[in-house]
């Protein structure tokens, strides 16, 4: 918007004061409206779950409305994002309607409703994009036919929304791992020049999960709930879809997968197809290891994080070579 008003002036400026006020917006409104947010009523089964209760949950509301602010504030105008900006928004109420309500969304509920963001994700990239992929570790490009293009992103999105979700569980872990994935496909539409208009959304994105994760480090004071989790998720299959290489989400969000995928297959496996596996591993994994091998907290992010820094920077320097 301010881009409009000061016609295309001064963006180097414009991007400062953005990314500060994001930053800034999210740990002011955290600090002011974190006591009007939901509480947790611990989790169950989870490992250490119960110490979560009564903590404010629900805070993914406060930055991600931060984010939309600062983007239609200080990003240029352009229809296609600002439709994603509404289908983030979207995505992080129906988390937050589940954070508050007192009795939990069914999976199906939830699981109809990213289906039809994925599909609404799909149309608008597919309106704005072309249906070229790039396999860009072996410098390959084809053309998908639309509606196979279009049927790939809706699983993108999908898993990509509930592999982020099941991840969140430990103080710290699931933002930060989004802050890995996402400054790694920040460099990499720097390496490949892609347009800056989305890179700086990431931007933007990547500091006010900061500003979240300002009270959410160990020990946390604050939970982002669904309405944080599903919105990153979201989040990470749009940047990746805009890099132009879909399929480098496997890597670049690789603990993210297995953290949360490996539960959501097994339970797949097991109730559809009567298929039990992965018999004595614990997930999410960061339960795995908390409970079986003894983790800290502090540790699992610690240990989680370092994977995927060392994942994402060979991705990096093999897009580069």
């Amino acid at each position: 918007m301010l881009h409009v008003l000061l016609s295309g002036n001064y963006d180097s400026l414009l991007a400062f004061c953005g990314i500060i006020f994001a930053f800034a917006a999210t740990v002011f409104a955290t600090a002011r409206l974190s006591a009007f947010l939901p509480k947790d009523a611990g989790r169950e089964f989870a490992h250490d779950g119960k110490l979560s209760a009564g903590k404010p949950r629900g805070a993914g509301i406060i930055f991600v409305l931060a984010f939309t602010a600062a983007g239609l504030l200080f990003a240029p105008v352009r229809a296609e994002n600002v439709i994603y900006l509404i289908l983030i928004v979207i995505c992080m109420l129906t988390g937050f309607f589940d954070d508050a309500s007192k009795t939990p969304w069914g999976e199906y509920k939830k699981g109809f409703l990213d289906l039809c963001v994925a599909a609404m994700v799909a149309l608008t990239f597919l309106r704005y994009n072309s249906n070229v992929v790039e396999l860009a570790l072996f410098d390959i490009r084809f053309t998908l036919h639309p509606i196979v293009f279009a049927l790939l992103t809706v699983v993108l999105v999908w898993t990509s929304v509930n592999v982020t979700n099941c991840s969140d569980g430990v103080d710290g872990l699931s933002g930060t791992l989004t802050l890995i994935t996402l400054m790694t496909i920040y460099i990499i539409d720097r390496i490949k020049d892609a347009g800056q208009d989305f890179s700086f959304l990431i931007l933007l994105f990547s500091v006010c999960i900061l500003g979240y994760l300002w009270y959410n480090a160990t020990p946390s004071r604050l939970l982002m709930g669904d309405a944080g989790s599903r919105a990153m998720g979201l989040f990470i299959s749009i940047a990746i879809l805009k890099t132009g290489c879909p399929f480098l989400y496997i890597p670049v969000a690789l603990i993210l997968l297995l953290d949360g995928g490996l539960g959501l297959g097994k339970v797949f496996l097991l109730r559809f197809f009567k298929i039990h596996i992965l018999k004595n591993v614990r997930t999410p994994l960061h339960d795995h290891v908390r409970k079986v091998w003894d983790w800290s907290n502090t540790q699992t992010v610690y240990r989680f994080a370092i994977i995927q820094i060392i994942v994402s920077v060979a991705v990096v320097y093999g897009i580069q070579v």
